[in-house]
């Protein structure tokens, strides 16, 4: 069955995740969303940015039922999560994306609206939110779970059985030891080499990782 969706967000995430979704030939993007104003009858590789958020009802009218959030997320997980349960409060239905080069383990447990991007790696006994992203050769080994609106980021690596809490951010090349424990809406900053338990709304740098600041709630 062809699946409809609707991009919200035209950043440079939602670019890859044209890539990925033009891969999938039971999927079709009928456009894009956008909060910029100056951005409405622009394309992105092809694909029109019809309006804002305030278009979702419409969008609906017209038959399309599903969507992904074209937002990354820079550290802060927040704008993707609020985008997420405003198209889920609206009726639309999340789509996961799943690029073919994704290994991804059939004992793994993916949430609705995960995106698993090129080169990504989700082993045995991993459990996934909702709203997860598993960027490009990013790996999430045996037994990790991952909680909702999280984003592991580009070539970051969680070891076996680490918990992330929801809304955490992974920072680009970070590693994180077996067993490690992050709590919610805590950032590591990319690079960085955790060895111990990290307090939810906290950022974390270096090697081996301190506690920089807490994140404002």
């Amino acid at each position: 069955m062809n699946k409809t969706c609707i991009i919200l967000g035209a950043g440079g995430h939602a670019r890859v995740l044209i890539d990925c979704l033009q891969t999938i030939p039971t999927v079709s993007i009928a456009g894009i969303l956008d909060r910029d104003p100056k951005m409405i009858g622009a394309e992105v590789y092809g694909i029109p940015i019809l309006g804002n958020d305030e278009l979702l009802p419409e969008i609906i009218e017209r038959g399309i039922e599903y969507f992904v959030v074209g937002v990354g997320g820079n550290s802060n997980n927040l704008p993707r999560k609020r985008l997420f349960e405003f198209a889920m409060r609206d009726g639309l239905k999340p789509l996961t994306v799943q690029h073919p080069s994704a290994l991804i383990s059939h004992r793994a447990t993916i949430g609705e609206g995960c995106q698993l991007l090129p080169g990504s790696i989700v082993n045995a006994g991993a459990k996934l939110g909702m709203n997860v992203i598993v960027n490009t050769g990013a790996i999430i080994e045996h037994d990790c779970v991952i909680g909702d609106h999280v984003h592991v980021a580009t070539g970051a690596k969680l070891s076996g059985t680490v918990l992330l809490g929801n809304g955490a951010h992974v920072g680009a090349g970070a590693t994180i030891r077996q067993a490690i424990r992050i709590g919610e809406f805590s950032v590591v900053g990319a690079g960085a080499v955790v060895v111990k338990d990290v307090p939810a709304h906290t950022v974390v740098v270096g090697v081996p990782a301190t506690v920089l600041r807490k994140v404002s709630q």
